[in-house]
């Protein structure tokens, strides 16, 4: 054992490596922009579902959410199922890789019914989501989107225009403002499209927002005669692209670190 000691010592090789400048380490554009959005002054409501990767459910992601069996979002072409092992009810149902953030209201929504703390219901929604797209500049298979959830008594579509109004000055700068343009999605009814001014005077539309929809109350165990709300929904990849100027989407996932130590 010696003399093998000493063999392996005398094959040891020095591979350390001069590292001249040590640079620090940078925060990806992601992390910023999800911190600012979260951190709008009237969005500091808490939630009880910060979301992390996770699977969904069919009855979560498409059903609860008022959209048809034969809505194209349902199909293969653009949602990710997986295997998972059998059973029944809403938690055992067909899985997949959730395609927006808006299961997370639902969760939210039964929770409280459940728990019987609310509503009122106050609620921002981060998370990481998974679509059929191929990455291009202006999409990726995997991105990152917030939402916000408004459940209480009296609540109407100004209340949501001024929460984004709040937002768009709070993100964007105080020179931005805001408006709704009619827009149709199955879980929202009146539904709009969020646009954002631009300097050249054009509009950029930047989400999706509406009262939520009296089926998805029902479904939730809530009375739409007695609770209304508001939902809206971000990209907030696209929104750091919009902020930062990025051209390409896949300059955020390709760790390009000349990219990188620009933020």
């Amino acid at each position: 054992m010696a003399a093998r000691r000493v063999e392996l010592l005398s094959e040891t090789r020095d591979l350390t490596e001069a590292l001249g400048r040590v640079t620090v380490g940078h925060l990806h554009p992601i992390t910023p922009s999800r911190g600012s959005v979260w951190r709008t002054p009237s969005w500091a409501w808490g939630s009880p579902w910060r979301t992390v990767l996770r699977s969904e459910t069919d009855w979560f992601n498409f059903e609860a959410l008022n959209l048809p069996a034969a809505h194209p979002a349902r199909s293969l072409w653009d949602t990710l199922y997986v295997d998972a092992a059998g059973g029944s009810g809403a938690e055992c149902d067909q899985a997949l890789l959730r395609t927006h953030t808006s299961p997370v209201q639902i969760r939210t929504m039964l929770r409280a019914v459940r728990d019987r703390t609310g509503p009122p219901i106050y609620a921002v929604c981060p998370g990481r989501v998974y679509r059929r797209d191929t990455a291009d500049s202006t999409h990726l298979p995997v991105f990152h989107q917030i939402e916000g959830l408004v459940i209480d008594r009296g609540i109407s579509m100004g209340d949501l225009a001024g929460t984004i109004e709040e937002f768009t000055k709070a993100y964007f700068g105080e020179s931005m403002t805001s408006r709704l343009r009619p827009s149709y999605f199955p879980f929202t009814e009146p539904s709009a499209e969020m646009d954002i001014s631009q300097p050249d005077g054009s509009w950029l539309e930047i989400g999706g927002c509406g009262m939520v929809h009296p089926n998805v109350l029902t479904n939730c165990g809530l009375d739409p005669e007695e609770w209304s709300g508001f939902a809206f929904g971000f990209g907030i990849d696209r929104l750091a692209k919009i902020r930062h100027g990025i051209s390409d989407l896949r300059d955020l996932v390709a760790n390009d670190m000349r990219f990188l130590e620009q933020f």
